[in-house]
């Protein structure tokens, strides 16, 4: 029987945790504390959450199983460990991004985002074929969120309505959107938000681990710095902590306390204080000392973020798809006069100036001066074509890289955000036309005037152009 290779189930054991130190050459200099903690709760006979703590890996995972208290505990042990295997599985590819992350030859981040997807589908498929082979498994499935920390990257996957949350400097952010009907209509905006809370099966899931073979799983990267602290939990726990039972205020709160066992047992008990109706399970990831923060990292942080935020080409976005599309960039560090596009090169990229200035130039003469959340490249994104233009820097200059492939991935991956960005994209665009056809109409309007060159210049007989002084000059000697 599958069951007989399980790990002892999560619920038989204490709040798991152990130290592991972060990959050499990370910019994240602390450890990793990782704990976790669940409970069956006041109103069910068993528990259908699991979770997983690797601490070699840097990985935890929490399902929360559907179909029944047998179906639901097999389907949510099932893909906690069939996920799990497939990560460590990879972890050569793991190895090769810690070892080669500037090398771009190399496994990327958009690489080890796919690694944690196709983990996530592994694990559905082998709870899809084991309720195929037992008909009273039927429909049997799980919620997964999972986060891998790398270097300084967190990367997030996400399937159903479990959570993850970042608590830094203070406060604290929902990561993750819950796949559900609530969700999804207003999303969508088929209904308003009061009126989509009288509906009954608000709570249903739009997206699971198992139903089907494959799963549509949702990743996220995101920035980590030393103080950071990732919560991943099920709803039997965030339900507790929203109105009107409590508050993100009060989550926030328990979460800045520095004892990590502390904060998970404190959750359970609280989540069962207010009813337990729900199995309940928190996983608590703190790089390093929570609270204790690298100032410049965070302040390098900001600064990505605020010049992202200011460019017009992401006006439109929030504070998680602004995170969705920093996931895509890359840093490029240029000295006065480095020469960052050539004329006649095929541009891949789209740039958004993070701090410096850059010099646009064509024929030799200066177009345009671009600073902090002005960008350029954007017709690269559109059509792959030698361009006229020479950009350099004309100062120290740290740009944002969108590479053009990661840019069409976004597009396909999350269609909402997709047509946010093509609505702005062609907006500016638009714009810039317009400013084209009015430099075209002056100049055209300069054409159209008098021509006075007449009055000073007279032709000969032979075709030849002489200067005719102004008749108030004089002639000659008096």
């Amino acid at each position: 029987m599958l069951a007989e290779s399980f790990a002892p189930s999560p619920e038989s054991l204490p709040p798991t945790s152990a130290r592991v130190s972060i990959a050499p050459r990370s910019p994240v200099s602390a450890l990793i504390y990782i704990t976790g903690g669940t409970d069956k709760g006041r109103a069910r006979a068993g528990n259908e959450d699991h979770f997983v703590i690797d601490h070699g890996l840097g990985l935890a995972v929490v399902c929360d199983g559907m179909g029944g208290h047998a179906a639901g505990d097999l389907a949510s042990a099932l893909g906690a460990r069939v996920f799990h295997e497939a990560v460590l599985a990879s972890k050569d590819q793991i190895r090769d991004y810690l070892d080669c992350a500037n090398a771009p030859q190399h496994v990327g981040k958009s690489d080890i985002a796919h690694l944690l997807q196709w983990a996530a589908n592994a694990a559905s498929r082998a709870i899809h074929e084991e309720a195929v082979r037992s008909a009273d498994k039927a429909g049997m499935g799980t919620t997964l969120i999972g986060v891998l920390v790398l270097n300084n990257h967190a990367f997030i996957v996400n399937v159903g309505d479990s959570r993850a949350y970042l608590l830094r400097e203070g406060e604290l952010e929902q990561l993750t959107r819950d796949h559900n009907v609530y969700n999804e209509l207003i999303r969508r905006k088929k209904l308003r938000p009061e009126s989509v809370k009288q509906i009954a099966p608000k709570n249903a899931l739009t997206r699971a681990v198992g139903i089907y073979e494959h799963c549509e799983a949702e990743t996220l990267i995101i920035d980590v710095a030393e103080g950071d602290r990732v919560l991943l939990c099920s709803d039997g726990l965030y339900r507790y902590f929203e109105p009107p039972e409590g508050s993100a205020d009060e989550l926030e709160r328990r979460l800045l306390e520095e004892d990590d066992e502390r904060v998970v047992q404190s959750l359970i008990e609280s989540a069962n204080a207010r009813g337990g109706k729900d199995n309940i399970t928190a996983v608590v990831m703190t790089l390093g000392k929570v609270g204790d923060y690298d100032t410049r990292s965070l302040a390098e942080l900001s600064a990505r973020r605020e010049a992202l935020a200011n460019s017009p080409l992401f006006a439109l976005l929030d504070e998680r798809e602004l995170m969705r599309v920093l996931s895509m960039t890359d840093v490029q560090v240029h000295s006065p006069g480095d020469t960052i596009v050539a004329p006649n090169d095929t541009g891949r990229d789209l740039y958004v100036v993070l701090s410096g200035c850059v010099a646009v130039c064509h024929s030799g003469s200066l177009v345009a001066e671009l600073k902090t959340g002005q960008h350029f490249g954007e017709m690269s994104l559109l059509r792959e074509r030698p361009g006229s233009a020479h950009v350099l820097a004309t100062q120290l200059t740290e740009l944002l890289v969108i590479p053009r492939e990661a840019f069409f991935a976004l597009l396909r991956s999350e269609h909402e955000l997709g047509m946010k960005l093509l609505w702005q994209l062609t907006s500016v665009l638009a714009e810039r036309l317009a400013e084209t056809r009015h430099d075209l109409g002056q100049t055209r309007v300069e054409l159209e005037t008098e021509d006075l060159s007449r009055a000073v210049f007279s032709a000969d007989d032979d075709g030849r152009i002489t200067l005719r002084p102004p008749s108030f000059l004089p002639l000659g000697p008096r």
